[in-house]
């Protein structure tokens, strides 16, 4: 088991969900698992997530069946 798991709720945040799944990558501390939870975009960021998570294991991707809200999606992660 990872030593800590790193959550990030998205809705249609694709002009910028590149850079923030990098930038939890590129921390120095590596013992992670990343949960990104999609709250129904609309947009490409699933398919952005999914990318990442194709070549790193630690991302694990959950989709919310539509629009819930963030602290609903942060509470599924």
């Amino acid at each position: 088991m990872p030593e800590i798991s790193v959550i990030m709720g998205v809705y249609n945040g694709a002009k910028k969900l590149e850079y923030a799944i990098q930038s939890i990558q590129n921390q120095t501390f590596k013992d992670f698992e990343f949960i990104i939870c999609d709250d129904g975009s609309s947009d490409e960021s699933i398919e952005i997530v999914r990318r990442f998570a194709s070549k790193d294991n630690r991302i694990v991707l959950i989709e919310n069946p539509h629009n819930m809200g963030l602290a609903m999606t942060l509470n599924n992660c």
